[in-house]
Formats: structure tokens, C-alpha cells, sequence
């Protein structure tokens, strides 16, 4: 093979590279922009569902009792996560799975009446994506879907293995937030304590 001829397959190896990445990176901007459209719309559902109405909240006279949750087009939610400083507010749903984490945030294990909320999302822009730039103090904000009102000040953020499935759930912090990293290969994770 002459130098020309290996110089062109190298030019066209190069360019047939550039189009994929192209072409992944508008995929991953279009996943993004259809989460974030998809968390707006059941955000309306979620404010529209009946509330509670009892002087007492309901987990104060039943301790360990389950998050009640509200049906929003044929999905179940526990209510929503909102943080003033990335300027997000996002449904939370009831159980999470890969699917349902295309569209909104999860809760990923425990609640918010026991103490140990763990919510999880992609890291698209308009999901948890921005985690990282959160500081010690920062605000966090869980409504369930009764309206009841959990405030939480963040402490730290962690840098997880992905496998790290104890140090995420059994953590002790009263709600965790997180995230993949770009490319999978660890997980944020925002540690908060109520706020008092």
C-alpha cells in the first residue's frame, strides 16, 4: 500500500469517527432536551393530583409507613426534589428502572419519613447532571405528594464506585441525591441532613 493510499483510508477512518461522534453527541443532547420536557409535563400531573387533607400528617401517626404516591400517565410518584442553587425541580418516581430514568428522577430506596430518602437520575443537564457544582449549605427541597414539606442543606459530595450499592443506601445521611459520571465509571452522590 502506497503512503497516499494509507493517508486516505487514514483521512476517511478519521472523518467516519468524527460523524459517530457527532452523531452521539446530538443523540445524548436529544435524550436530554426529551427528559427534561418529560419531568416539565408530569410536574403538572403531580400538582393537579388531590392532597391529604389532616391537620396531623399522616407519617407522624404512623411511623414507617409507606410514601403514598400519585398516578401520573400510567407512572406512580412520590412527589418532587427541588434545588434552588441549579434552579431544578423534578417529579420523583414511586420505584426506579432504566426506562423510567430517561425520563425523571427516582426514588432509588427509603423515604423521606424514615430518614434515609436516596433519589437517583441521569446525569443529563436537566436531570441531576449539574450535581457536582452544588456546595456544603446548598438547599434541597423534597415535597411528597401530599405537600408535606422535607428541607435539607447539603453536607458533602461523594465520588462512588459504581458498585458501591451498601455505601449509597445504608449511608446514614437523611437524603442522598446522585449521579453517573460522564462515561459510567463512578457516582456522585450529594450527601444532605435535614435542615433544622
Amino acid at each position: 500500500m502506497t503512503k497516499g493510499k494509507r493517508g486516505r483510508g487514514w483521512t476517511l477512518a478519521g472523518i467516519v469517527l468524527l460523524a459517530a461522534a457527532l452523531l452521539l453527541t446530538g443523540y445524548n443532547l436529544a435524550s436530554d432536551l426529551r427528559a427534561g420536557r418529560s419531568a416539565q409535563a408530569v410536574l403538572s400531573g403531580i400538582a393537579a393530583a388531590p392532597r391529604a387533607d389532616s391537620p396531623v400528617p399522616d407519617y407522624l401517626l404512623t411511623p414507617g409507613m409507606e410514601m403514598p404516591t400519585c398516578l401520573v400517565d400510567g407512572q406512580r410518584y412520590v412527589g418532587t426534589v427541588s434545588v434552588p442553587a441549579l434552579e431544578l425541580t423534578l417529579p420523583v418516581a414511586a420505584e426506579w428502572s432504566y426506562p423510567q430514568l430517561r425520563q425523571t428522577p427516582c426514588r432509588y430506596s427509603g423515604t423521606a419519613y424514615a430518614g434515609n430518602l436516596v433519589i437517583a437520575a441521569h446525569n443529563y443537564t436537566r436531570h441531576f447532571g449539574r450535581l457536582k457544582a452544588l456546595s456544603p449549605g446548598d438547599e434541597v427541597v423534597f415535597t411528597d405528594v401530599d405537600g408535606h414539606v422535607f428541607r435539607y442543606q447539603v453536607a458533602e459530595l461523594e465520588t462512588l464506585a459504581p458498585t458501591a450499592v451498601e455505601d449509597m443506601t445504608d449511608s446514614g445521611w437523611e437524603l442522598t441525591l446522585f449521579t453517573c459520571t460522564v462515561g459510567g465509571q463512578a457516582r456522585v452522590a450529594v450527601r444532605c441532613r435535614a435542615a433544622g
